[in-house]
Order: C-alpha cells, then structure tokens, then sequence
C-alpha cells in the first residue's frame, strides 16, 4: 500500500479533526499536544500526519507535500487554487465570515476603509455588493482596526462574537458559512486512488455518526 501524508491545521481544527480520525482508525503514535514534532506516525502503518499553520495546508496539498489535508473553508476561499479536490465537508470548526464594525455606529456611505486578513474574499464580497472599498491587510488583533479610526469595517471570522462585543463591536452581515473541509491532491487522488477513497468513506462515516449523535 501506498503511503498517504495528512496535512492538519493547528489548534482547534486539530482537536476537532483528531476523534474523526480516530473513528477512521488512524490514531497519532504520541500526543501531538505534548510534542514538539510537526510529523507524527499513526495506528495505521501507512498513514503519517503533519502539522500546521493553517494558511500553510493548502499549499502542501497542491504542490503534493501532502496527499490530504484539513482546511478550514475561509483559508480554502483566500487560497483560491483548483490544484485539489475539496470532497467532504467535515462539520467541524463551524463559524461565519462576517463584517462587523463600532456599536451602534451606522454603516458609512460611499467609499470605505476595511481591514481583514482575507484580502481576496473581502475585495470579492465589496465588489458584488457594488461597494467601494479600500482593503488594508492586518494579521490579528483585527477588533483595534475600527476603535482607532484604522478602518470602518472589518472581515473577519466570528464564532460567538463574544469578542467583538467586549471590544465594542457589532457583528453585521454575514459574508458566508465556513466549517472544515477535506482536501485531496489531484496527482495523489489518481496515484494513490484505492487508499484515499477509503479513508474519505471511512471519515466520511463518522462524519455522519458525529452528525446524528
């Protein structure tokens, strides 16, 4: 049997995708949270997992460092590639990419200043409201941008809005629903077809068992 590499995205994703897999039957040799490796073996002989910052799995997929990875839909949409497949929605990780800006604050007319990490998803989202914008890219503490005048708007991930709230911030319009999704290799889907088909089946399964429990 060929070798399958699966590509995780760190944090809560990880600890979502990691009882998926077990159900699949491929448990981690080590506790991945006490480690400091990035490559693990597994249960299974012929699958290993690496682990990643999640803006990195998709590229590891599409140039076939990986075979399959786990990527949330948000950093899928910005990675914007056709270099994979994106077979299973794994319902894991659920939230919404939003805009949201100052409480009680109305929305401001005319040209706009938004700041996000999700440059490409926002200037799309913008152009097919028919709005004019002017995107600043930041890498976190996004909540600060509108409190000190940076920008009007934000895009960006909310689960709870728990944090916006305790920052004065509103949630707004919600751009569309992001959860985790199952990405597969062009060349490793046709290389490595019976093995990869099999372990989509068998997360595939307890997908659905998570789904009706």
């Amino acid at each position: 049997m060929s070798q399958l590499t699966i590509a995780l995205t760190k944090g809560r994703i990880l600890e979502e995708t990691l009882p998926l897999l077990s159900a699949a039957g491929i448990e981690p040799l080590e506790d991945i949270k006490k480690s400091r490796k990035l490559l693990f073996e597994t249960s299974s002989q012929n699958v290993r997992l690496l682990i990643l910052r999640g803006v990195d799995v998709p590229t590891y997929v599409e140039f076939g460092a990986a075979d399959v990875g786990v990527s949330g839909k948000d950093t899928l949409i910005e990675h914007n590639s056709k270099s994979y497949y994106e077979p299973l929605d794994l319902h894991i990780a659920k939230c919404r990419m939003m805009t949201a800006g100052i409480k009680g604050v109305p929305q401001k007319s005319g040209r706009i200043r938004v700041a996000t990490k999700y440059v490409g998803l926002a200037r799309q989202y913008y152009a097919e409201q028919g709005r004019q914008v002017d995107i600043i890219k930041l890498y976190g503490a996004m909540e600060l941008a509108p409190i000190m005048n940076l920008c009007d708007e934000i895009v960006d991930i909310v689960d709870t809005g728990n944090t916006l709230r305790a920052n004065g911030l509103e949630p707004r319009e919600t751009i569309c629903e992001i959860s985790s999704r199952l990405i597969v290799n062009k060349a490793s889907m046709k290389m490595k077809h019976r093995e990869i088909e099999a372990l989509i089946d068998a997360v595939s399964a307890a997908v659905n068992e998570r789904i009706a429990a």
